[in-house]
């Protein structure tokens, strides 16, 4: 799970070896950088949003899953 958050916040190998291919290496990580780029800010801040919460609900999928079924005994 968090490789899977981590590759899709991925943004300097994309953009340094992938580029910026339209339809084929387009993240949303350099959809951001292309919305600022543009000075499109409120699309920037909307997808920074999601982000952050696609972030907060992959660490409570983590941590509740993560949790000892036994009532935490040893």
């Amino acid at each position: 799970m968090l490789g899977f958050c981590h590759a899709i916040g991925e943004f300097g190998v994309v953009l340094m070896i992938g580029g910026n291919i339209p339809g084929k290496t387009r993240v949303l990580s350099t959809q951001i950088y292309n919305h600022v780029e543009a000075l499109e800010y409120a699309q920037a801040h909307w997808l920074a949003g999601g982000m952050v919460l696609f972030a907060a609900l992959g660490l409570l999928l983590i941590y509740g899953f993560g949790q000892p079924r036994n009532g935490g005994r040893p």
